[in-house]
Order: C-alpha cells, then sequence, then structure tokens
C-alpha cells in the first residue's frame, strides 16, 4: 500500500477530510522547498502536491505560473525535483504526489523516472496534459516501481472519459471542479456537485476536488460532498507577497491551519 492510499483509508477510518497543498518546487529557491512543506504539514496538509517547473503550462493560472518562472530562474529542473523529494522524505512522511507536464517526463525518460521517483521517496505522479486514452506506458512504469496514478475528471469530461480515469486512477481521483486555468476564486463552481455524483456512480475510490479553493468556506463546502480539497494557487501567492521574508514559512503554516479550520464547519 502506498502512503497516498494509506492516507486516505486512515482518513476513513478517524472520519476526517484530508487537505492537500500544492507547491511548485523550487519556489522562491530549491533549498527553501524542504522547509516550505514542512510548514504546510505542520499547519496540517496531509498530502503535498510537488510541482515541477515548466516553461509552457497550459493548465496553470496567472499565479502558478509566476511561481514556476521564479523557481526555473532559480535552476530548477525535474531532476532537482526529485533532490528536493528525497530531503522532504528525509525529514517527514507525508504523501508526496510528483504534479506536472508529460514534455519534462518525456525527456528524462517513463521507466527512469518511475524508478528515480520510487527511490526519492515519491508516491504517485499526475499528469496534468497526458490522456489517459493513451497513458498506457505511462501507467505500466509508474505501476511497475509502486507508484500511484493519479487522473483528471472535470465538469466537461465524457462518461466514457470518467470511467477511464476511473480505471487507471490509484490513490484517488482528481477532481477539477471548473473548467479552464487554476486560480483563486470568490465562489465554487456550480459543476462540482454533478460532477461528483457522476464519480459517486462509478467508483468507491476517494475524491479530492481542486481548481479555485482558497478560502475556509469553500473547505467546509467541499467537505460535506468529498474526501479531500486541493489547494495551490493561494498558497503561491501568499509565497509571491513573501519571497525575501524570513517569516514566510510561519505564514504559511498558520494559512495552512486557517483554511484547514474549514471542515470543522462542514460536519
Amino acid at each position: 500500500m502506498t502512503r497516498i492510499a494509506g492516507l486516505f483509508d486512515r482518513l476513513k477510518r478517524d472520519g476526517r477530510k484530508g487537505f492537500i497543498a500544492y507547491i511548485t518546487a523550487g519556489d522562491p529557491s530549491p533549498d527553501r522547498t524542504p522547509a516550505l512543506v514542512e510548514a504546510l504539514v505542520r499547519g496540517g496538509a496531509d498530502l503535498i502536491e510537488l510541482g515541477v517547473p515548466f516553461s509552457d503550462p497550459i493548465a496553470d493560472g496567472p499565479v502558478i505560473q509566476r511561481s514556476g518562472e521564479r523557481a526555473l530562474r532559480a535552476g530548477t529542473t525535474l531532476t532537482k525535483v526529485l533532490e528536493i523529494a528525497a530531503e522532504i522524505r528525509g525529514r517527514c512522511e507525508v504523501p508526496l504526489l510528483l504534479f506536472t507536464y508529460l514534455n519534462p517526463v518525456m525527456r528524462y525518460g517513463l521507466e527512469r523516472l518511475a524508478k528515480d521517483a520510487a527511490g526519492c521517496g515519491i508516491d504517485g505522479c499526475l499528469l496534468t496534459d497526458a490522456s489517459v486514452e493513451e497513458a498506457h506506458e505511462y501507467i505500466g512504469a509508474m505501476h511497475g516501481h509502486g507508484l500511484d496514478t493519479v487522473f483528471l475528471a472535470a465538469p466537461t469530461s465524457t462518461e466514457r472519459r470518467l470511467r477511464l480515469v476511473v480505471k487507471y486512477s490509484t490513490g484517488f481521483v482528481y477532481l477539477v471542479s471548473r473548467t479552464g486555468v487554476t486560480g483563486e476564486r470568490d465562489s465554487l463552481s456550480g459543476a462540482v456537485a454533478p460532477l461528483v455524483r457522476a464519480m459517486r456512480a462509478i467508483t468507491d475510490l476517494p475524491l479530492a476536488v481542486g481548481f479555485g479553493i482558497s478560502k475556509p468556506e469553500h473547505v467546509a463546502e467541499l467537505g460535506r460532498q468529498v474526501e479531500a480539497v486541493v489547494v495551490g494557487s493561494a498558497f503561491e501567492r501568499l509565497i509571491e507577497k513573501n519571497l525575501d521574508n524570513p517569516s514566510l514559512e510561519i505564514q504559511l503554516e498558520a494559512f495552512t491551519r486557517e483554511l484547514k479550520h474549514g471542515f470543522g464547519a462542514s460536519a
């Protein structure tokens, strides 16, 4: 059992919801990322999505795009992200999901990445632009090294695609709350509930919702519907505003705790 599967088993047993935090590895610097992850974990993050910076991030909104640009300028590569993951794993046992695009993975090599990621303590991978219909080689490589494969399901996904997502996802299924790119929103999309119902009809896998979640009230609303929520842009905006602030880790921990308190209002 991977750390991701183990996490959702514990959450179910304890009657809790999961809080997933996205962070762009290498922003503001590769050396600082492990400390930022530790701050997220202290604040209550149950799983970390470790983003690989990419020069053409078609699914990312402006905040995460800028974080990727900063990370790239700081010299962050996929190889460096794996080194960062190894350092994080040496500090804590939080589940790590590698969040990346297909291009860096193909350049690195599927089999090589699967082997190296597992060796660095990563627990799974999410390729944002991977077509589930053509992912057999990728799935085989990842599963061959004991890594989970998480796929995205969107409000616009057909029933056929939803069933493929369920078939090839392990650990959990990532539901995109709205079409378009990542980014903070004032309110949640009305497309979430129908998508959750559609997925419940075809799978028992845990469901996590991301894209646009930035407030405790968002967390509260989703906590009544799914097993976990994902927050990314709100964290990266906080990082962007405090790039040179020595108290960034303290602020990140406090903001994580504030958001996670939303689960208390979802009971």
